[in-house]
């Protein structure tokens, strides 16, 4: 019997890519020895008898000389990949790093047209609708692709915290039976001629969750029909969400958040300062905690601030009252994070418990973050009891949530929870005006493109 001839493929090797870092050290070790690096042809700057070729590669730039009686670069056009292979020079004075001076370039691949702008400058200096309608090519410019770094820190510094915490990270369905949230802003879909949702929030599931793991959490797209077209505003974001129990009490979750974001920020500081030193970002101290006030001590500093302005809205916080609360703490206390606690109970979900000292309040909190709420939390209710109460006060009809009540049915441990909008936050630690600049593909009212 012939048996068809078959290939085993070796398990790939490290992979070390080839940064400043490990050019100079090469050539202190290797001076005369040839380097080859990889990567897309950023700029070219044609001189009298040489050019610079400045080559982006996963995280850097590379600058690289051509004499051009040595290797010609006519045919290289900027959007090229190459391979370029040269001997390495290491200048102390130069800003830019170790450069390569090229003896060969060989051309990957071609782009079919010219950019649509020039990604060599310093700033991107486009329109954001233009910097949105061609997306895949404009997060190519470091300044762009830099901010994505810093996510890319935030959502690991999140995930390194928690699993060191004892948490099980867990992968919930997008498609729902119910809105978590309730209310308007959900996102409806035909379902096999059912009507089902998209998920507002792993909420439902992350509590179901601590009755199997006890600590969850997750980082996953969230959804909101919300008609709002504003700098803080997305109908699809990534939420990092947690989930725990037994908690003695919400303070156990803001505790959890608090040692999240002191681990996060020597992270980022160590493991993407070159990113933020390009960016000019200025990460905050959370070293010492995070205040925390109640939600009618935070209105009271508001309405010092902004007068009746501050009175809109009885039961929530305005974008204004934010800026104002967070201004105030800031210059009370040195923290440009404060918890806000114990939320009226008409602005909270269902499953929202209720402060058993003052039941028009609830044991919740928001996070702000530099003017911004940034974070969502508190302890739900544990108690079957409690729950179906609280629903019938609302007017909801307990057996259209009958699966999520089984957790309350059959026993739950007490338990809290928060969620993070990454974007909201990358864009805060950064100082970004809109939230659209931290989201790789954002989507909102009007865009669903690229």
């Amino acid at each position: 019997m012939n048996h068809p001839q078959t290939e085993r493929i070796a398990p790939a090797q490290v992979y070390h890519p080839m940064t400043l870092a490990r050019l100079a050290e090469h050539h202190a070790a290797h001076p005369e020895e040839p380097v080859t690096i990889r990567g897309m042809v950023h700029r070219i700057r044609p001189m009298s008898g040489f050019s610079f070729l400045v080559m982006r590669t996963d995280r850097e730039l590379v600058q690289c000389v051509a004499d051009h009686e040595i290797v010609s670069v006519e045919e290289v056009a900027e959007g090229a990949t190459v391979a370029a292979t040269g001997l390495v020079h290491v200048d102390p004075n130069s800003r830019s790093g170790p450069e390569i001076q090229l003896r060969s370039v060989e051309i990957l691949s071609r782009p079919a047209a010219e950019m649509p702008f020039v990604l060599g400058k310093k700033k991107l200096d486009i329109a954001p609708d233009t910097n949105l309608d061609h997306r895949s090519i404009a997060l190519r410019h470091p300044l762009e692709r830099a901010r994505f770094r810093i996510q890319e820190g935030v959502g690991r510094s999140f995930r390194d915290w928690f699993t060191r915490q004892g948490f099980t990270e867990i992968h919930t369905p997008k498609i729902v039976f119910a809105g978590a949230e309730g209310g308007a802003n959900i996102f409806r879909l035909d379902y096999f001629g059912r009507e089902v949702y998209l998920a507002q929030s792993p909420q439902f599931y992350k509590q179901a969750m601590v009755g199997v793991f006890g600590r969850v959490f997750e980082v996953g797209a969230v959804y909101r029909a919300e008609k709002h077209s504003t700098s803080r505003h997305l109908n699809e974001y990534i939420g990092l969400d947690i989930e725990m129990g037994p908690i003695d009490s919400f303070a156990d979750v803001m505790r959890e958040e608090a040692g999240w974001l002191a681990h996060m920020m020597p992270f980022l500081a160590e493991t993407y300062a070159a990113e933020l030193s390009l960016l000019g970002a200025r990460l905050p101290d959370v070293s010492g905690g995070i205040p925390a006030i109640r939600f009618a001590e935070a209105k009271a500093l508001a309405a010092k601030a902004l007068g009746n302005a501050s009175l809109e809205d009885r039961d929530d916080l305005s974008p204004d009252e934010e800026v104002a609360i967070s201004k105030a703490i800031l210059k009370q206390t040195g923290s440009e994070f404060v918890f806000v606690t114990h939320y009226p109970t008409a602005k909270r979900p269902f499953y929202a418990m209720e402060d058993p000292d003052a039941p028009e309040t609830t044991l919740s909190f928001d996070l702000l973050f530099r003017g911004l709420e940034v974070t969502t939390g508190g302890q739900r209710i544990h108690d079957w009891h409690e729950q179906i109460a609280k629903m019938a006060r609302r007017g909801m009809n307990p057996d259209l949530f009958e699966s999520y009540l089984q957790i309350h049915k059959y026993g739950m441990p007490p338990h809290g929870g928060f969620g993070a909008g990454l974007e909201r936050l990358t864009m805060k630690l950064l100082d970004l005006p809109n939230v659209r600049m931290t989201s790789l593909y954002p989507r909102d009212l009007t865009r669903v493109t690229p």
